[in-house]
């Protein structure tokens, strides 16, 4: 029986560790708000982490195809952006995969070259998770930055020092 086929057979063991991995990373009051909340609109978050490694877990037993894990990624790592989570740790959760994976196969009936492949392929989606992981940081922080020049310029505006800036910088 190939990797593939193992994935499949073991892929509910596997979503419920992986998904346990990554409940841990947050703050113990949180993660019994997202255990024990199961309805989708009270909990988007559990939801959007269930259905976002259910689906890289399928595109993997699959053929694997960058483009087609990326909404998936795209979904969990939105999250995780705008969450107290250091770069590193925002990507981790793909990291742990690998772990997960080996424990619930028997990778004595798989080859090495299939492991090797399922290993490049979760490496790639670590490396793409951490593009889409830094271009929401740089969104955020371009929305930081136009919401503070924004309330600058109210704030000018409000002390009637927005004339004498236009005319102070007009002048020179």
């Amino acid at each position: 029986m190939g990797i593939r086929e193992q994935l499949k057979e073991n892929r509910e063991k596997i979503l419920s560790r992986w998904f346990e991995s990554i409940l841990k990373t947050y703050p113990a009051e949180t993660v019994r708000f997202l255990k024990k909340t199961k309805d989708q609109f009270h909990n988007p978050v559990g939801q959007t982490i269930k259905e976002g490694i259910e689906g890289i877990l399928f595109e993997l037993t699959g053929e694997g195809e960058i483009e087609k894990i990326t909404p998936f990624l795209d979904r969990i790592i939105r999250i995780r952006a705008i969450q107290d989570f250091t770069p590193s740790e925002a990507v981790a959760f793909i990291f742990q995969l690998k772990g997960i994976i080996r424990e619930e196969i028997d990778l004595d009936r798989i080859g090495s070259e299939e492991l090797l492949g399922l290993d490049k392929k979760i490496d790639e989606l670590a490396l793409k998770t951490f593009d889409i992981y830094m271009g929401c940081r740089e969104k955020l922080y371009e929305l930081k930055a136009t919401e503070l020049r924004n309330w600058t310029y109210k704030l000018l505006e409000r002390a009637n020092l927005l004339k004498e800036f236009e005319e102070n910088f007009k002048s020179k």
